[in-house]
Formats: structure tokens, sequence, C-alpha cells
């Protein structure tokens, strides 16, 4: 699907917009004693969602049912509408719901647009920090404090070189946590509990690998377009697509991505 300069302008313009309602929403929120938690898995485990996330969500949906009624909306809060336009918006209010209700600034919103065949554009947005990720249309770029700086990804030839990060330490089920074990052994610093922060940390040449399982598709598609923009690389973890979630491996640099591949894929065969 090809692109109109004056399309990108609203496709970006409108992004934007949605980042700046989803933070008005969120932030009131942030760090308030006394904010509840409900859990989404009852007695099966803990996904907490808050009145936080329902109205970051909300607070984008009804932009984008005005300035873009054609488009399908996938978001995590409430029902996916079906568009016209071939064109769908996906949606994670807040990312990190457990770092926002512990006070942690690891959180973000993940804004993404997909053509169907992953995503051409996206954000990764922390409105607490003020810093706003940006990718797709040719460029990567950091907004942060009114000031705009280009993304890149840094360069990490080897595992023995790479920081890796994942949120969870089991990262999923045994034998997909054993496969992270397998590459973590060989880098040189492993981190957890960064959420999408760790992905834009990538695209910021911090962070060289992030490696995690079980995600939606709005887990990563924001994401995934910065990393992609910034230079970096986004698969699944057999080095396929990865816009549909699951088993997902993004990586500033092919040869160290290629390497954790290659380990992991062998190791969940």
């Amino acid at each position: 699907m090809t692109f109109t300069e004056e399309e990108i302008t609203d496709i970006v313009d409108v992004a934007n917009a949605l980042a700046d309602a989803a933070g008005a929403a969120a932030l009131p929120h942030f760090r308030k004693r006394g904010l509840v938690a409900s859990n989404k898995l009852d007695d099966a485990g803990f996904d907490p969602v808050t009145i936080a996330d329902r109205a970051a969500e909300r607070a984008m949906r009804d932009i984008l049912a005005a300035r873009r009624p054609a488009d399908g909306i996938l978001g995590e809060e409430e029902a996916a509408v079906k568009g016209t336009s071939g064109m769908t918006w996906v949606l994670d209010p807040i990312d990190g719901t457990r770092a926002f209700i512990s006070g942690l600034p690891l959180w973000g919103t993940l804004i993404a647009l997909d053509t169907g065949q992953g995503p051409v554009f996206g954000l990764v947005d922390q409105p607490y920090t003020g810093e706003r990720f940006r990718g797709g249309f040719g460029a990567a770029t950091l907004t942060r404090q009114g000031a705009v700086e280009t993304l890149g990804v840094r360069a990490c030839a080897s595992l023995g070189e790479a920081t890796v990060m994942t949120t969870f330490p089991e990262v999923g089920s045994p034998d997909e946590g054993a496969a992270f074990r397998d590459v973590s052994a060989r880098a040189r610093l492993t981190r957890y509990g960064g959420d999408c922060y760790a992905y834009a940390m990538i695209a910021l040449g911090q962070v060289d690998l992030v490696i995690e399982a079980g995600l939606n598709p709005y887990d990563i598609q924001g994401p995934q377009a910065v990393i992609e923009a910034a230079g970096g690389i986004v698969t699944d973890w057999n080095g396929g697509p990865a816009h549909r979630g699951g088993r997902v491996i993004a990586a500033g640099d092919a040869r160290v991505h290629a390497e954790a591949v290659e380990i992991l894929s062998r190791s969940i065969a």
C-alpha cells in the first residue's frame, strides 16, 4: 500500500493526537494512591487493568471515530472494530500496567497503523518522562522536551557483546523460559522488567536484544515500527513475521539477531 504525502501527514498527525489524548487520560492516575487494579484473569494469574487503561483507550477510539472512521481498530481493552479502508489502528493504551500500578515509568502507550502485512507507522509514547519514539515512512525520531533527535540502533556483532532484555524472568512457558536462558547465558548483560521501554531502547541504541513470548499484536506493532525505522529487525523466534504477536525477538543488529534466532529456534524445535 502506497501513501501520498498528504495521507502520511494525516496519519502522523492522528497518531500524535492519539498519544496526546492517551497521556492526558492516563497521567492523572499515575502514582495516585488508592488506584484500583482489577484482575482480568481472576484466580488464574494476575493481568491488571485500571481506570487509566480504559480511559486512555476510549479517548483514542473517540478520536479515530471522528477523524479516521473508515479504519479498523484493534485495542486491548475494547472489542475490535472492522474498517473498510484496509488499515487498522493497533492500540495498547498502557503497555506495562504492572509498572504503572507500581509507580515505575517503564510503561507507555503503543500505537501502530497496520495495513494487513504489518505496521507501516508506530509510536511508543511515555508521557510521564515526556518521550515520544516515532517510526515509519522513512523516519525514526525521539521527541523529548521539545527537541527532536534521530533514532538509530547500535552495532553488536555477537551475543558476547549484547545487552538482552525481557519483561518477565520466566518469559513464557517453561520451554520458552529455557530457550531465553540459553541466549541470556551467552550475553554480556541481561536485564528484566522493561516492558515497551526496552524496545524503545533498542531504537535509541542502548539495548541490543529484546526477547519475549505470549505477545498480542498490540504489544509489538508500535515498537516494531519504531525499531525497524531505526534500522533494527523484529521477527518471531524462527525469523518470520512478528506483527501478529506470539514469540518475538527484536534486535538492533542483524548479526546478533541471527545468532539469537539460531539458539531460540533450536531450543524450541
